[in-house]
């Protein structure tokens, strides 16, 4: 009964979808965001006559046949993501902004349940490459329905396109997250986060002036992202919070990887490196491992070196 109901959200929403990916002619993660958007507020937005009246009446008959107040946030997301894998492959977006599997955010999950076994009332969730916001709402959800705490999400993306889709899935979910479309690795204006939860991008920085603010920046040349973004994540963390990223697997073993080795000793406790299975990745060269750290505190014990 559950399976055929989130099947019920997933079709509306794909048929929706697909109906304004002709009427509209644009990209079809774009028509996502137009479903979801005209799906939240119960109105088909027409404009100089498009979507057409026809199509707009076919549209307005999907949307009738959901009640939203009848699913759970997680069955919203899930719908979600499976339209977006869709619209990955229609799209042939790029593998830095696909979307985070659930296994990932399941794993990442339980994580912060085994180094925080007694966590707040109230949680403060960020992601500093959010994207289209899906391996951050999946914890959101998950650490809500697992331990009944309140979750304040975080996320922050320079793409307009991604982030436009994660504010039209978190209004349907009716999620407290605050959106910021910006540089990541400029000022930001949070702190105190209790987790941070990211599936980095992994490439160079183009900015080397702003990236010179940083320990992880290259002694020479571009710096890499993820190295960046990682110690921007740790900055923005309360003692004792903990990161945890999706790094490439061969993350300590690239050229930048004694600055980045001699920064986590320093500067954070490093609680552990988890190799994802070879079957969960197409290409051997997209692996990747999910690093664990947590912000030094006298509350925190640092693992010890096995």
């Amino acid at each position: 009964m559950a399976h055929e109901h989130l099947e019920k959200l997933y079709n509306v929403l794909d048929e929706s979808t697909t109906i304004l990916h002709q009427q509209l002619k644009t990209s079809f993660i774009a028509a996502v965001i137009e479903a979801g958007e005209d799906l939240a507020s119960g109105n088909v937005m027409q404009e100089d006559g498009v979507p057409n009246d026809e199509a707009k009446k076919k549209l307005t008959a999907l949307f009738d046949q959901i009640k939203l107040a009848t699913y759970e946030p997680e069955e919203i997301r899930q719908a979600i993501q499976l339209v977006l894998v869709k619209a990955i492959k229609v799209d042939g977006i790029e593998p830095n902004k696909q979307v985070t599997p659930d296994a990932m955010a399941s794993l990442a999950t339980f994580m912060v349940t085994v180094f925080a076994q007694h966590l707040p009332k109230k949680m403060q969730v960020a992601d500093l490459a959010v994207g289209t916001g899906n391996l951050l709402f999946a914890v959101m959800n998950q650490l809500h329905n697992a331990r009944q705490v309140a979750v304040k999400g975080y996320g922050i993306d320079n793409d307009e396109t991604l982030l436009a889709v994660a504010g039209m899935s978190s209004m349907l979910q009716q999620l407290d997250v605050d959106l910021f479309h910006q540089d990541a690795l400029d000022n930001l204006l949070f702190k105190d986060i209790d987790v941070v939860v990211s599936d980095l991008p992994v490439g160079y920085y183009p900015v080397d002036e702003r990236a010179k603010q940083f320990e992880t920046a290259a002694a020479k040349g571009h710096s890499y992202a993820h190295h960046l973004l990682i110690e921007q994540s740790m900055r923005v963390l309360k003692p004792g919070g903990l990161g945890l990223f999706y790094v490439p697997s061969q993350v300590f073993r690239s050229e930048e990887a004694a600055g980045l080795t001699a920064w986590l000793a320093k500067s954070t406790y490093f609680q552990g490196l988890l190799n994802l299975p070879e079957d969960f990745f197409a290409d051997q060269k997209a692996e990747k491992s999910l690093l664990v750290l947590q912000k030094p505190s006298p509350d925190v014990k640092r693992a010890k070196q096995i």
